[in-house]
């Protein structure tokens, strides 16, 4: 389990992310920058015990690893965001 919050950093919080997680259902997160998709994505699904559809990423010009992940319609996005305190 350890392993799995070594591949999650933290949390992205600007007002974009606020709107994505309400209105598309997703996650923004800053990961390490060696983790792929398959990686991020069961370090997402064991951490907050969610189902994961997709993941996108991007390096950002800082040069850190963003994740844009979208939650299946089960789980919601914004009951994790309010774990995360980030509501």
């Amino acid at each position: 389990m350890e392993r799995y919050f070594k591949i999650i950093k933290k949390p992205l919080i600007t007002e974009k992310t606020f709107d994505l997680i309400e209105m598309e259902n997703k996650l923004v997160l800053i990961v390490d920058k060696k983790a792929n998709k398959s990686q991020i994505k069961r370090a997402i699904e064991k951490i907050y015990d969610v189902k994961v559809i997709k993941i996108n990423t991007l390096i950002t010009p800082k040069g850190e690893k963003k994740a844009f992940i979208k939650l299946h319609p089960d789980y919601s996005a914004q009951d994790i965001a309010i774990d995360l305190g980030i509501f």
